[in-house]
């Protein structure tokens, strides 16, 4: 894979087939980007109008070019890109980036087009980058190719870049002169039919060069492939993903709980931080962490030191790094004996350190000296309003001193106020302390660096594989399939569960008013009624559901009653049956879930249980497979965990059997592609050994596949 990758970015000869002679066209400009930055191969322009193109010989076709050809760069009109590509075939190119729009991101005749244009790539075993993209970029000293149509070449450095939309390509490569953000490599996929993110992500694992890869997606093209490189690439270095599209309207169509609340979205943080992937929310905070990463290394803690000649920002920092779960460090009284031995008694000494106004640049060496060495920091952040008399400059020499002298503990600089700060920030950066404009920037990069430490130190764990009864679980969707339903009862639900060691609650499916009474001797009063029914989904809204039956006539009276309530609100529906269950109370009600995305497959879903589900939101997802780490950082990832670990002198709960009921519905769904939504709701949680089980569950069937009765939906790749 990277050696066909590696043509792309060390050609020796690029064809720029659609070079032009005129000003503002994307052939003129990806001309004259590769000379003016002194690509090292060498330039053959094709346009068959022209001699030359820039006072390079031009030559009529790429058929009558000398020599050996790498790379070619594709800018004519959609109707001769094929054309063009086999001509290119005829001179043995092996890669190929097309500029050209006009492909299936214009709908199905561009689609069609795109299908054609795929075919003639794979049948001359070609590599193609685009169609509809922007182009590639190397700032190797040792190739210098500058292949796009920006205007703007950055600086070198340990940061390889993925862009999806070509229009964020230019701005995200502004962005980087601008905040001096080196560059190794830049891509623009375009419609990526060939190269993905999932190719450039292993070409990148290999890069010596790369430290860094940052991604602006706007779409998964094989989320699990993804998954496996992601977490493979990030043990050896961060990838940090703004991803768009942050809609979940495709949830409102949803009918349970886990469809309703896991939008598209949840799905894309769950991925991305089960791989240990950093996800962006803007194009800016990219950056804030493109310069964080790209320059720091990983705090040993969270304890953060803060300091400032301003009491202002050193609140705002203060507050910003407590919001991002870092912890404003106590420093140790020898410090604080310290830093009262420098500064005048206005100043204030505890963390935020605030010399006032008067401070100097050596004021900063000094105070980030003392801090830094104080065994309660992990990290520092230095922030620096200007005053009258004092350079910023000045100020960034100094912090970038204290930070060389304490190269294992990470720093960052605020600098704010617009006079002085691009000399500022610019001496910095290529120092290596990142400069931010805006305390919660500092904060948030500083978050991030400590959350991939924390991921970084996670033991790294394979799914458990239970022993499971997949025949029984194939056996009871296919019967339900053969009467039409789509969904399961509640007894063939349970079942499903019980093939896969889930716990449910003892039940039994009667059918008369006899064998309830039977059922609830041998499970012992009070008992819970339930109507069995594929015509009947909600339960509770059409009286089918009894609770806390004390005795034997009240079983009588209530289950009489069901029946008569059934036929009222759902005239002629088919009654199966009955389910008795004994009632359970006093324990804690969750939900755990699944739900089928058409992109990522199944996600699981837990949280808090019971009525208020949809109401509080307090839940967690994750893409299987899940591990019982992953499960376990399921539950403690909700707001509400704390009532789960016992307060108020209540016992906490037994979370063995809620973590192993995670890891085997994560089993469960994988081994099956049958299932389009499961609701385990509620699945009650005990503190005692042997009383945790599920009481409630709902499933609905995804549309059958032909040919496929239910197999994992990972085997189709």
């Amino acid at each position: 894979m990277s050696s066909s990758i590696e043509s792309f970015f060390s050609p020796r000869s690029i064809a720029v087939i659609g070079a032009s002679r005129q000003p503002g066209t994307v052939g003129y400009q990806i001309v004259d980007n590769l000379l003016r930055h002194g690509f090292e191969g060498s330039i053959f322009p094709v346009n068959p109008k022209a001699k030359s193109v820039h006072s390079v010989p031009a030559w009529r076709s790429v058929r009558d070019v000398p020599g050996e050809i790498d790379l070619a760069i594709i800018v004519v009109p959609k109707e001769l890109v094929l054309e063009v590509v086999d001509d290119c075939a005829t001179r043995g190119v092996s890669a190929l980036v097309v500029i050209s729009a006009g492909f299936r991101e214009i709908g199905e005749a561009g689609a069609r087009r795109e299908a054609e244009l795929m075919e003639r790539v794979h049948r001359h075993g070609m590599r193609l980058v685009g169609p509809n993209c922007m182009g590639i970029l190397n700032t190797d000293p040792a190739i210098r190719m500058n292949a796009t149509f920006a205007p703007t070449m950055p600086p070198p450095g340990p940061v390889s870049f993925l862009s999806q939309s070509g229009a964020m390509g230019v701005t995200i490569l502004d962005y980087a002169a601008e905040y001096g953000i080196g560059i190794r490599n830049f891509v623009s996929v375009g419609n990526k039919p060939d190269v993905s993110g999932n190719d450039l992500l292993e070409y990148w694992e290999a890069d010596p060069e790369t430290r860094v890869v940052l991604m602006y997606l706007e779409t998964f093209g094989n989320p699990r492939h993804f998954t496996r490189i992601a977490r493979r690439v990030a043990r050896k270095k961060p990838i940090v993903v703004v991803k768009s599209g942050r809609s979940s309207a495709g949830a409102r169509a949803a009918s349970s709980h886990t469809g309703a609340l896991a939008g598209k979205d949840f799905a894309v943080d769950a991925l991305l931080a089960q791989c240990g992937v950093l996800r962006a929310n803007t194009v800016e905070e990219l950056f804030d962490l493109a310069m964080a990463f790209g320059t720091l290394p990983l705090p040993e803690g969270n304890r953060v030191a803060i300091v400032t000649n301003a009491g202002g920002p050193g609140i705002i920092i203060a507050d910003a790094c407590e919001a991002e779960g870092l912890e404003v460090a106590e420093f140790a009284s020898d410090t604080l004996a310290r830093l009262e031995s420098i500064f005048p008694e206005e100043a204030s000494v505890r963390n935020p350190v605030d010399m006032i106004a008067t401070a100097n640049a050596e004021s900063y060496r000094t105070a980030l000296n003392v801090v830094l060495e104080d065994p309660n920091v992990d990290a520092a952040i230095a922030a620096f309003v200007p005053p009258l008399g004092v350079r910023q400059e000045d100020v960034a020499a100094a912090i970038v001193d204290a930070a060389r002298r304490h190269p294992r503990r990470p720093v960052l600089a605020v600098l704010m106020g617009r006079e002085g700060l691009p000399q500022g920030r610019a001496e910095l950066q290529a120092a290596g302390v990142p400069g931010y404009i805006f305390p919660e920037s500092a904060a948030r990069s500083l978050a991030a660096l400590w959350r991939y430490g924390q991921w970084l130190r996670r033991p790294v764990q394979a799914p458990t594989q239970f022993v499971v009864d997949r025949e029984r679980v194939r056996g009871i969707v296919q019967a339900a399939r053969s009467e039409g339903r789509d969904r399961l009862l509640e007894p063939e639900g349970y079942a499903v569960l019980d093939a896969y060691g889930i716990p449910v609650v003892p039940h039994a499916l009667v059918r008369s008013e006899e064998e309830a009474l039977e059922a609830a001797g041998n499970f012992g009063f009070p008992v819970v009624l339930k109507v069995v029914s594929p015509d009947v989904v909600h339960k509770t809204e059409v009286g089918g559901v009894r609770l806390n039956i004390s005795d034997e006539e009240s079983l009588r009276r209530e289950y009489a009653s069901m029946l008569d309530a059934i036929e009222a609100n759902v005239p002629g529906s088919d009654v199966r049956g009955v389910l008795v269950s004994p009632l359970r109370q006093g324990a804690r009600e969750l939900i755990l879930g699944m739900s089928t995305d058409p992109t990522f497959g199944p996600i699981l879903m837990f949280g808090l249980g019971g009525i208020y589900v949809e109401t509080f939101r307090d839940v967690s997802f994750r893409v299987p497979p899940v591990t019982e780490l992953e499960a376990r950082e399921m539950m403690a990832s909700i707001r509400s965990f704390p009532l789960l670990s016992g307060v108020r002198g209540e016992p906490a709960i037994r979370f063995q059997p809620v973590v192993e009921a995670l890891q085997r519905l994560s089993q469960l769904v994988l081994d099956h592609d049958s299932f389009a939504e499961i609701d385990v709701n509620p699945f009650l949680a005990s503190s005692e050994d042997g009383e945790s089980f599920a009481l409630d569950v709902r499933v609905r069937l995804a549309p059958e596949i032909p040919g496929s009765a239910s197999s994992p939906p990972n085997s189709r790749a």
